[in-house]
This record gives structure tokens, C-alpha cells and sequence, in this order.
């Protein structure tokens, strides 16, 4: 059964670029369907790149070319759920490192804007750690990271 949600991320005519980025980085992604405008537009001309089709980590996705009107913000993001530093290390190298941009506890934006949060399991498993200490060592060191090092999180947790 095909679901009925998809995303739609606004794109300014680089809908297409970052779909074939996603889907080179991540697991379980592709570039579906690629459509061209009908005819003229505000944001382009008739058989320009419309709309692309895509799945990120088997999330629908419809990425739109509007125009510069609408940017990305932060109130968007994407969570992916890291297993180890090297997956940590090649999502973030690969966004930060392709035009993108280093944030705070493991958030990035692309170089189309849009926010990414690589979080390794092992930091949600420090964070909600049973024993409250526990918990605020790995919250206190997460807040001073940019890009999440398990070693150091799970040091801290430790004490």
C-alpha cells in the first residue's frame, strides 16, 4: 500500500541535485520520477525540473522548485538514527563536507538549508539514561559538541 503523506521539501531549483545527493548518502534512498513544468512559472520556465520524486531512508519525498521565495528553517528536520562513530563520521562528512554547514549536538544543515540530525543510539541511550546523573553528564558534554563523539558521550555517562 502506497501512503497518502509525503513530504514536500521547497527546493529553488535544485530539487533534483539534492535528491541524487540523498540518495547517494543515504541507506534506502533513491531518485524516483522527474517532472517538468507543463508550461511557464514564476520560479521557471516550461520544461524545467517541476517537481523529483525521492525516498530518503524510505521516506516519501516530493521536492518541489518554487523559487527563493521559501527557505528551509530549523522547524524541519530529518533524525537519522546512527549505529556507530563511522556512520556518525560519513553522514555528517558527507553533508558538512558537500557545501554543507556544522551546527550544534549533532545537527547540520545541507547545502540546500535543510536541517539533518545525526544521532548516534548511543547518545539517546545516554540521555535517557535510568540514573539522572548518568543522563546529565552525556546532556551536559552533548551540548558543548558540534558533530557527536560516542566515545566521549559514553565516557561522560560512565563518570
Amino acid at each position: 500500500m502506497v501512503s497518502k503523506n509525503t513530504i514536500c521539501l521547497w527546493y529553488d531549483g535544485t530539487a533534483l541535485d539534492a535528491a541524487t545527493f540523498y540518495a547517494k548518502t543515504f541507506p534506502d534512498s533513491a531518485v524516483g520520477a522527474v517532472h517538468r513544468a507543463p508550461g511557464d512559472y514564476p520560479a521557471g520556465k516550461q520544461s524545467d525540473v517541476l517537481m523529483v520524486e525521492f525516498t530518503v531512508m524510505g521516506i516519501r519525498c516530493l521536492g518541489l522548485n518554487g523559487g527563493p521565495r521559501v527557505p528551509h528553517t530549523d522547524a524541519f528536520s530529518f533524525q537519522v538514527a546512527t549505529d556507530d562513530q563511522a556512520e556518525t563520521d560519513r553522514l555528517w562528512n558527507s553533508i558538512v563536507g558537500n557545501g554543507g554547514q556544522a551546527s550544534a549536538c549533532g545537527w547540520c544543515k545541507d547545502r540546500w538549508g535543510l536541517s539533518w540530525q545525526i544521532t548516534p543510539r548511543a547518545l539517546i541511550a545516554a540521555v535517557t539514561d535510568p540514573d539522572p546523573a548518568a543522563a546529565k553528564r552525556a546532556f551536559d558534554i552533548m551540548m558543548k559538541m558540534t558533530k557527536i563523539d560516542i566515545a566521549v558521550i559514553e565516557a561522560a555517562r560512565r563518570g
